[in-house]
């Protein structure tokens, strides 16, 4: 197996990159395919204990997409034969089958962009997906789309859903999850016109339908697939993170702050296993990236903040999908759901 980590994506490139990429062939044991400017990415590596002895190489990219590539600019990098970004290298190493999967903490619209010209999407999918797991009572919820999308269609949805669940069964290993669409209520009749339209696209899917969900059933582990449009679902992702920080400040504050000696030897008491738990369930590092489901290969789209940590945690969840055969169990769940949703339709 052979996993394409971007050297140059992060905001800390290529440090945290280089780092990750030897931890990770020594974690696994795989070699890794490291693509940015050769010259860099050798003195760097050499530098590190055990990295002139490393399973990495380095395919050579002189250009990056960078933070500030926007609109045209970005598209040309991201489109044109020619390219020399790392991002399109990369991609044209899964493209060609020279790689299982590719990594980046880069721009999140060169990625998505690049992915889509270099890769193309899956038979059957009009839009790719970002997908992230979202902490639940429980576990995690695979829920998508979380922002390449902000205006869909019902069938878009119903993409999706077949998506997260291929997901959620072969990476995740829950057999016939529970598919839900986020709404306002519970109800078949609630919602926006976008969700009215899509519920009975659900009901006829053969998934594991089990209708709308309110903020409440997610967050309390009531589903295992949740699907949205990429304005909601971005909304909704920011707006978990900034409460989950909310809480564990307010927690860690009022243990500050409290004259109590029972409160403050009794935080002092939790305080390790409350760390623990918390790192493993909310530090999205312990994940390092979010899947782009639809494109017709393995892409990970990581924050730009990502740390060595995080980008080692991206390349296993990258090595489960390959492992798990992602891919082609998506090309075939699109392909036999699909076919069946239409004809239902006709019917």
């Amino acid at each position: 197996m052979k996993i394409v980590l971007d050297a140059m994506g992060s905001d800390a490139c290529p440090e945290p990159e280089v780092q990750a990429a030897l931890e990770a062939t020594q974690a696994f044991g795989d070699e890794l395919i490291l693509v940015g400017p050769v010259e860099m990415l050798k003195s760097r590596l050499q530098a590190l204990p055990g990295g002139a002895q490393a399973q990495i190489q380095i395919v050579d990219a002189p250009d990056i997409i960078s933070m500030e590539d926007k609109g045209l600019a970005l598209a040309l990098k991201a489109k044109r034969k020619g390219s020399k970004t790392s991002m399109a290298i990369g991609m044209d190493l899964v493209e060609n089958g020279q790689a299982d999967a590719f990594v980046t903490a880069g721009n999140t619209g060169g990625a998505m962009a690049t992915a889509y010209y270099r890769l193309g999407t899956i038979p059957g999918v009009e839009r790719p997906a970002l997908t992230a797991l979202f902490p639940v009572m429980g576990g995690f919820c695979t829920a998508l789309d979380i922002g390449a999308n902000p205006e869909c269609k019902p069938e878009h949805l119903l993409q999706f859903a077949i998506m997260g669940s291929v997901y959620a069964e072969k990476v995740r290993g829950i057999k016939n999850p529970r598919v839900a669409l986020i709404s306002n209520g519970e109800e078949a009749g609630k919602g926006n016109e976008l969700v009215k339209g899509t519920y009975p696209l659900l009901e006829a899917s053969g998934l594991n339908f089990i209708g709308n969900v309110e903020g409440k059933e997610l967050f309390g582990g009531q589903t295992d697939v949740v699907v949205m449009d990429g304005f909601t679902g971005n909304i909704l992702l920011k707006s978990s993170e900034a409460v989950a920080k909310l809480l564990t400040d307010l927690i860690s504050q009022e243990i500050r702050n409290s004259n109590s000696l029972r409160a403050k030897v009794g935080g002092w008491l939790v305080k390790p296993t409350l760390k623990q738990s918390l790192k493993k369930n909310l530090d999205p590092d312990e994940i390092g990236a979010a899947i782009l489901l639809g494109v017709n290969g393995l892409v990970y789209i990581g924050h730009g903040r990502s740390n060595a940590h995080a980008l080692v945690s991206a390349i296993r969840t990258a090595r489960q999908a390959v492992e798990a055969g992602l891919l082609t169990a998506l090309h075939t769940a699109i392909q036999e759901r699909l076919t069946s949703t239409t004809i239902l339709e006709a019917v």
